[in-house]
Protein backbone atom coordinates (compact mmCIF):
# COMPACT_ATOMS: atom_id res chain seq x y z
CA UNK A 1 0.00 0.00 0.00
CA UNK A 2 1.20 3.84 -0.05
CA UNK A 3 1.96 5.79 2.94
CA UNK A 4 3.55 8.92 3.70
CA UNK A 5 6.07 8.55 6.23
CA UNK A 6 8.66 10.40 7.63
CA UNK A 7 12.60 8.19 8.69
CA UNK A 8 13.70 11.10 10.54
CA UNK A 9 12.42 14.80 12.31
CA UNK A 10 12.28 17.58 10.05
CA UNK A 11 11.19 20.34 7.42
CA UNK A 12 8.42 19.20 5.53
CA UNK A 13 10.87 17.98 2.95
CA UNK A 14 11.44 14.46 5.65
CA UNK A 15 7.92 13.17 4.16
CA UNK A 16 8.28 10.45 1.60
CA UNK A 17 5.32 8.70 -0.11
CA UNK A 18 6.56 5.06 0.24
CA UNK A 19 5.01 1.34 -0.74
CA UNK A 20 4.61 -0.50 2.82
CA UNK A 21 3.09 -3.51 4.05
CA UNK A 22 -0.18 -3.59 4.71
CA UNK A 23 -0.63 -3.86 8.49
CA UNK A 24 -2.43 -6.66 9.95
CA UNK A 25 -5.13 -5.86 12.90
CA UNK A 26 -4.14 -7.51 16.19
CA UNK A 27 -6.83 -7.68 19.41
CA UNK A 28 -8.96 -5.19 19.54
CA UNK A 29 -8.15 -3.61 16.47
CA UNK A 30 -9.79 -3.24 13.09
CA UNK A 31 -7.76 -2.55 9.90
CA UNK A 32 -9.58 0.42 7.46
CA UNK A 33 -9.81 1.26 4.58
CA UNK A 34 -8.78 5.00 4.55
CA UNK A 35 -11.05 7.76 2.83
CA UNK A 36 -9.28 10.75 4.36
CA UNK A 37 -7.19 11.66 7.29
CA UNK A 38 -6.83 15.39 7.68
CA UNK A 39 -3.78 18.07 8.60
CA UNK A 40 -3.81 19.02 12.45
CA UNK A 41 -0.84 21.96 13.61
CA UNK A 42 -0.10 19.50 15.43
CA UNK A 43 1.17 17.04 13.19
CA UNK A 44 3.62 19.57 11.84
CA UNK A 45 5.05 19.68 15.72
CA UNK A 46 5.47 15.56 15.40
CA UNK A 47 7.50 15.78 12.22
CA UNK A 48 9.88 18.16 12.99
CA UNK A 49 10.23 16.49 16.21
CA UNK A 50 8.94 19.59 19.17
CA UNK A 51 6.61 16.93 20.92
CA UNK A 52 9.01 13.83 21.22
CA UNK A 53 8.41 13.99 25.00
CA UNK A 54 4.27 13.90 25.26
CA UNK A 55 4.51 12.08 21.80
CA UNK A 56 7.02 9.49 21.12
CA UNK A 57 6.56 8.10 17.91
CA UNK A 58 8.79 4.76 16.43
CA UNK A 59 10.43 5.93 13.55
CA UNK A 60 9.34 5.61 10.33
CA UNK A 61 6.27 7.65 11.30
CA UNK A 62 3.07 7.93 9.09
CA UNK A 63 1.09 11.27 10.37
CA UNK A 64 -2.85 11.44 10.30
CA UNK A 65 -4.44 11.50 13.66
CA UNK A 66 -7.91 11.98 12.38
CA UNK A 67 -9.38 9.01 10.04
CA UNK A 68 -12.49 8.68 8.12
CA UNK A 69 -13.48 5.22 5.84
CA UNK A 70 -14.53 1.72 5.62
CA UNK A 71 -13.69 -0.73 8.04
CA UNK A 72 -11.77 -3.89 6.16
CA UNK A 73 -10.99 -6.47 8.26
CA UNK A 74 -11.47 -7.11 12.18
CA UNK A 75 -9.23 -8.16 14.81
CA UNK A 76 -9.64 -10.92 17.78
CA UNK A 77 -12.38 -9.79 20.26
CA UNK A 78 -13.70 -6.91 18.13
CA UNK A 79 -17.17 -6.54 18.74
CA UNK A 80 -19.80 -4.07 17.28
CA UNK A 81 -18.36 -3.22 14.02
CA UNK A 82 -18.91 -4.83 10.78
CA UNK A 83 -16.72 -5.19 7.79
CA UNK A 84 -17.97 -2.36 5.42
CA UNK A 85 -18.95 -0.18 7.80
CA UNK A 86 -18.22 3.34 7.55
CA UNK A 87 -16.02 4.80 10.41
CA UNK A 88 -14.63 7.59 11.59
CA UNK A 89 -11.86 8.15 15.08
CA UNK A 90 -9.42 10.49 16.33
CA UNK A 91 -5.94 8.16 16.37
CA UNK A 92 -3.39 7.55 19.34
CA UNK A 93 -1.26 10.48 18.30
CA UNK A 94 1.47 7.79 18.95
CA UNK A 95 0.65 5.10 16.42
CA UNK A 96 0.88 5.12 12.46
CA UNK A 97 -1.63 7.60 11.09
CA UNK A 98 -4.04 7.54 8.43
CA UNK A 99 -1.85 9.32 5.98
CA UNK A 100 -1.91 5.92 4.04
CA UNK A 101 -4.16 3.79 2.05
CA UNK A 102 -4.73 1.35 5.26
CA UNK A 103 -4.38 2.04 8.79
CA UNK A 104 -4.84 0.08 12.27
CA UNK A 105 -6.86 1.84 15.06
CA UNK A 106 -8.09 0.48 18.14
CA UNK A 107 -11.87 -0.67 17.95
CA UNK A 108 -13.24 1.31 21.25
CA UNK A 109 -12.20 4.87 19.09
CA UNK A 110 -13.96 4.28 16.41
CA UNK A 111 -17.63 5.07 15.74
CA UNK A 112 -19.96 5.47 12.89
CA UNK A 113 -19.17 8.04 10.69
CA UNK A 114 -22.15 10.83 9.15
CA UNK A 115 -24.18 10.15 6.94
CA UNK A 116 -25.33 13.66 5.71
CA UNK A 117 -21.78 14.48 4.56
CA UNK A 118 -18.62 12.78 2.15
CA UNK A 119 -16.89 9.89 4.09
CA UNK A 120 -13.83 12.05 3.25
CA UNK A 121 -14.95 14.99 4.63
CA UNK A 122 -15.65 13.32 7.99
CA UNK A 123 -11.86 12.99 8.48
CA UNK A 124 -12.38 17.02 9.49
CA UNK A 125 -14.10 16.24 12.37
CA UNK A 126 -12.74 14.12 15.34
CA UNK A 127 -9.51 16.07 16.89
CA UNK A 128 -10.75 19.59 16.02
CA UNK A 129 -14.44 18.89 17.32
CA UNK A 130 -13.62 16.81 20.27
CA UNK A 131 -11.15 19.77 21.38
CA UNK A 132 -14.05 22.42 20.97
CA UNK A 133 -16.72 19.91 23.06
CA UNK A 134 -13.93 19.17 25.78
CA UNK A 135 -12.60 22.68 26.28
CA UNK A 136 -15.66 24.30 26.26
CA UNK A 137 -17.84 21.35 27.96
CA UNK A 138 -15.63 18.89 29.99
CA UNK A 139 -13.21 22.03 31.26
CA UNK A 140 -15.27 25.34 31.06
CA UNK A 141 -18.83 23.80 32.21
CA UNK A 142 -20.12 26.69 29.75
CA UNK A 143 -23.75 27.16 30.62
CA UNK A 144 -26.61 28.83 28.54
CA UNK A 145 -26.65 32.78 29.99
CA UNK A 146 -22.59 32.60 29.98
CA UNK A 147 -20.82 35.23 28.04
CA UNK A 148 -17.48 33.36 26.28
CA UNK A 149 -14.77 35.28 24.74
CA UNK A 150 -13.08 32.84 22.02
CA UNK A 151 -9.66 34.09 20.79
CA UNK A 152 -8.86 32.81 17.56
CA UNK A 153 -12.37 31.89 16.16
CA UNK A 154 -11.11 31.75 12.66
CA UNK A 155 -9.52 28.25 12.77
CA UNK A 156 -11.09 25.00 12.40
CA UNK A 157 -11.42 24.41 16.52
CA UNK A 158 -12.65 28.08 16.87
CA UNK A 159 -15.47 27.45 14.14
CA UNK A 160 -16.41 24.22 15.88
CA UNK A 161 -16.23 26.60 19.39
CA UNK A 162 -18.75 28.89 17.99
CA UNK A 163 -21.45 27.13 17.20
CA UNK A 164 -20.81 24.36 20.39
CA UNK A 165 -21.11 27.49 22.25
CA UNK A 166 -23.80 29.21 20.26
CA UNK A 167 -25.72 25.90 20.47
CA UNK A 168 -25.60 25.91 24.12
CA UNK A 169 -27.20 29.64 24.40
CA UNK A 170 -24.38 31.63 25.46
CA UNK A 171 -23.27 34.84 24.37
CA UNK A 172 -20.55 34.51 21.41
CA UNK A 173 -17.77 37.28 21.31
CA UNK A 174 -14.81 35.61 18.77
CA UNK A 175 -11.82 37.33 17.59
CA UNK A 176 -10.93 36.66 13.58
CA UNK A 177 -9.08 38.65 10.92
CA UNK A 178 -10.88 39.84 8.20
CA UNK A 179 -10.55 37.10 6.09
CA UNK A 180 -12.23 34.97 8.92
CA UNK A 181 -14.91 37.73 9.66
CA UNK A 182 -17.43 36.12 7.42
CA UNK A 183 -17.65 32.29 8.54
CA UNK A 184 -17.03 33.20 12.67
CA UNK A 185 -20.61 35.12 12.06
CA UNK A 186 -21.82 32.44 9.87
CA UNK A 187 -21.00 30.20 12.16
CA UNK A 188 -23.01 31.99 14.96
CA UNK A 189 -21.03 34.23 16.94
CA UNK A 190 -22.24 37.29 18.24
CA UNK A 191 -19.48 39.47 18.11
CA UNK A 192 -16.58 39.28 15.73
CA UNK A 193 -13.36 41.56 16.31
CA UNK A 194 -11.13 41.86 14.26
CA UNK A 195 -7.48 41.19 16.27
CA UNK A 196 -5.36 42.57 13.68
CA UNK A 197 -6.89 45.98 15.05
CA UNK A 198 -8.14 45.48 18.43
CA UNK A 199 -6.50 44.26 21.61
CA UNK A 200 -8.07 41.47 23.68
CA UNK A 201 -8.54 43.81 26.51
CA UNK A 202 -10.53 46.15 24.05
CA UNK A 203 -12.28 43.44 22.55
CA UNK A 204 -14.49 42.94 25.81
CA UNK A 205 -16.41 45.68 27.08
CA UNK A 206 -17.43 43.74 30.02
CA UNK A 207 -15.94 40.66 31.76
CA UNK A 208 -17.02 37.09 30.34
CA UNK A 209 -17.22 33.81 32.35
CA UNK A 210 -14.79 31.70 30.33
CA UNK A 211 -11.94 32.41 27.61
CA UNK A 212 -11.18 29.97 25.00
CA UNK A 213 -8.13 30.59 23.53
CA UNK A 214 -6.83 28.83 20.88
CA UNK A 215 -4.25 31.39 19.32
CA UNK A 216 -0.45 31.18 19.78
CA UNK A 217 -0.47 34.76 21.56
CA UNK A 218 2.45 36.27 23.28
CA UNK A 219 3.05 35.07 26.99
CA UNK A 220 2.21 38.82 27.98
CA UNK A 221 -1.38 38.62 26.28
CA UNK A 222 -1.74 35.15 27.83
CA UNK A 223 -1.07 36.67 31.40
CA UNK A 224 -3.28 39.11 30.60
CA UNK A 225 -6.47 37.05 29.91
CA UNK A 226 -7.43 36.04 33.30
CA UNK A 227 -8.47 39.97 34.24
CA UNK A 228 -11.16 39.69 31.42
CA UNK A 229 -12.74 36.99 33.16
CA UNK A 230 -15.31 37.74 36.12
CA UNK A 231 -14.72 35.82 39.41
CA UNK A 232 -15.22 32.54 39.40
CA UNK A 233 -14.52 31.83 35.65
CA UNK A 234 -12.12 29.79 33.49
CA UNK A 235 -9.60 30.29 31.17
CA UNK A 236 -8.77 27.15 28.97
CA UNK A 237 -5.83 27.37 26.56
CA UNK A 238 -4.67 25.16 23.93
CA UNK A 239 -1.29 26.48 23.65
CA UNK A 240 -0.01 23.99 26.03
CA UNK A 241 3.46 25.30 25.58
CA UNK A 242 2.92 28.00 27.85
CA UNK A 243 1.16 27.06 30.71
CA UNK A 244 -2.69 28.94 31.45
CA UNK A 245 -2.33 31.47 33.66
CA UNK A 246 -4.93 31.32 36.82
CA UNK A 247 -5.82 34.09 39.40
CA UNK A 248 -6.68 32.47 43.14
CA UNK A 249 -7.80 35.59 44.36
CA UNK A 250 -10.55 35.98 42.03
CA UNK A 251 -10.97 32.18 41.92
CA UNK A 252 -10.05 32.07 37.87
CA UNK A 253 -8.92 29.07 36.63
CA UNK A 254 -6.25 28.70 34.27
CA UNK A 255 -6.69 25.15 32.65
CA UNK A 256 -4.55 23.68 29.90
CA UNK A 257 -5.80 21.10 27.18
CA UNK A 258 -4.70 18.55 25.62
CA UNK A 259 -7.50 16.69 23.87
CA UNK A 260 -8.43 13.25 24.44
CA UNK A 261 -9.83 10.58 22.41
CA UNK A 262 -13.32 9.95 23.10
CA UNK A 263 -15.97 7.61 20.92
CA UNK A 264 -18.61 8.34 22.76
CA UNK A 265 -18.22 12.28 22.70
CA UNK A 266 -17.29 11.65 19.01
CA UNK A 267 -20.83 9.62 18.60
CA UNK A 268 -22.45 13.50 20.09
CA UNK A 269 -20.84 15.27 17.13
CA UNK A 270 -21.43 12.89 14.71
CA UNK A 271 -25.27 12.96 15.56
CA UNK A 272 -25.04 17.01 15.76
CA UNK A 273 -23.55 16.61 12.31
CA UNK A 274 -26.28 14.46 10.83
CA UNK A 275 -29.00 16.97 12.81
CA UNK A 276 -27.67 20.04 10.89
CA UNK A 277 -26.62 21.25 14.43
CA UNK A 278 -22.93 21.02 13.26
CA UNK A 279 -21.25 22.22 10.44
CA UNK A 280 -18.34 20.58 9.59
CA UNK A 281 -16.26 23.15 6.61
CA UNK A 282 -13.81 21.54 4.48
CA UNK A 283 -11.73 24.35 2.75
CA UNK A 284 -9.45 21.92 0.54
CA UNK A 285 -9.23 17.96 -0.39
CA UNK A 286 -5.28 17.36 -1.03
CA UNK A 287 -4.31 13.99 -2.34
CA UNK A 288 -2.17 11.82 -0.42
CA UNK A 289 0.57 12.16 -2.95
CA UNK A 290 0.79 15.77 -2.28
CA UNK A 291 0.73 15.88 1.65
CA UNK A 292 4.82 17.02 1.93
CA UNK A 293 3.40 20.16 -0.49
CA UNK A 294 0.77 20.53 2.41
CA UNK A 295 3.24 20.61 5.21
CA UNK A 296 4.81 22.74 3.51
CA UNK A 297 2.68 25.61 2.75
CA UNK A 298 1.18 25.16 6.74
CA UNK A 299 4.86 25.86 7.29
CA UNK A 300 4.45 28.87 5.95
CA UNK A 301 1.19 30.23 7.03
CA UNK A 302 -0.22 29.64 3.48
CA UNK A 303 -2.87 26.63 4.86
CA UNK A 304 -6.19 28.74 5.55
CA UNK A 305 -9.27 26.33 6.87
CA UNK A 306 -9.60 22.68 7.08
CA UNK A 307 -7.94 20.96 5.06
CA UNK A 308 -8.72 16.54 4.11
CA UNK A 309 -6.05 14.00 2.92
CA UNK A 310 -7.65 12.04 0.50
CA UNK A 311 -6.16 8.37 -0.05
CA UNK A 312 -5.71 6.77 -3.21
CA UNK A 313 -9.56 5.24 -4.52
CA UNK A 314 -8.64 0.79 -5.73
Amino acid sequence: MKAVRFHEYGDPSVLRLEDVEVPVPGVGEVRIRVAATSFNSVDGNIRGGFMQGPIPVVLPHTPGIDVAGTVDVLGEGVEGLAVGERVVGFLPMDKPGAAAEYVLAPAAVLTAAPTSIPLADAAALPLVGLTAWQALFDHAKLRAGQRVLINGAGGAVGGHAVQHAKNAGAHVIATASPRSREQVKAAGADEVIDHTTTSLSDAVSEPVDVVLNLAPIAPAQLAALPALIRPGGVLVNTTVWMPAPSDEERDVRGIDLFVNSDAAQLAQLVALVDSGQLRVDVAERVPLADLPGLHARAADGAVHGKAVIVAPTA
